[in-house]
């Protein structure tokens, strides 16, 4: 269904999760049992509209990325991403960040910081078309698509690692389930989790982020944090 993404005049071909690559994270697991394999999502990485902005994006060890999540269920869920982790930056207790647009659709970003073995805090951020959604230092991530229409979102992020997948799929999924029927369920393979918190997206205009987060590749001082979150605590307050 979205085999190719036309992007700068150059065509790309996605990474395509299946519901295969995701079984160890799925909640319904009576449903699981009798789906048939499908395509859930597309990620289309590394992409830039023009020469000279892949050259400051490989300068700034920046990736610019875009991926689809068609609406689905999951049984009794909806469709999500499997959630992964950034590592720590050499040096430093902080793992690296990114920041998420909306770009057509709506989103729910499920946070979930992550100390030695034990999950901290959890909060579900609700983004719209056109919102910014950052993900601050130690938190892992999954986005969901909660609604019946096709969800677009970019991301940027440190093209310096790769991303950790391990911890979740390890605890069978999130800390939290959303199911398509408003509930949010625990995951009981998580011990003393905190309660759900919910957010709205934030506004980053102080921050200077007040267009799509493409338009900052021209003003990559705005995007330090992806590299170097200590000197930018303050964009990860809530």
């Amino acid at each position: 269904m979205f085999n190719e993404l036309e992007f700068g005049g150059k065509i790309y071909k996605p990474d395509v999760r299946l519901l295969s690559d995701m079984s160890d994270v799925i909640y319904d697991r009576e449903w699981l049992q009798d789906a048939r394999d499908v395509q859930l999502y597309y990620m289309y990485r590394d992409l830039a509209l023009t020469d000279s902005d892949r050259e400051i994006l490989r300068k700034e060890n920046l990736r610019y990325d875009i991926t689809l999540i068609p609406p689905n269920s999951l049984g009794r869920e909806f469709v999500k991403t499997a959630g992964h982790y950034h590592p720590k930056i050499p040096g430093s207790g902080l793992s690296y960040t990114e920041i998420y647009e909306v770009l057509e659709g709506r989103a729910h970003y499920l946070l979930q910081e992550r100390i030695a073995d034990e999950i901290t805090d959890v909060v579900l951020v609700k983004a719209e078309k056109g919102d910014k959604v950052i993900i601050p230092p130690n938190y892992g991530h999954i986005t969901i698509n909660p609604t019946n229409t096709l969800l677009k979102m970019a991301n940027l992020v440190s093209d310096r690692f790769s991303s950790i997948y391990e911890p979740i799929k390890e605890k069978h999924g999130g800390a939290y389930f959303e199911l398509t029927n408003g509930e949010f369920i625990q995951n009981n393979n998580y011990k003393n989790l905190p309660l759900l918190r919910f957010m709205e997206a934030r506004d980053l205009s102080e921050f200077g982020i007040t267009k799509d987060i493409y338009s900052l590749i021209e003003n990559t001082g705005a995007l330090g944090f992806l590299n170097n979150p200590s000197d930018f605590m303050e964009l990860f307050l809530d």
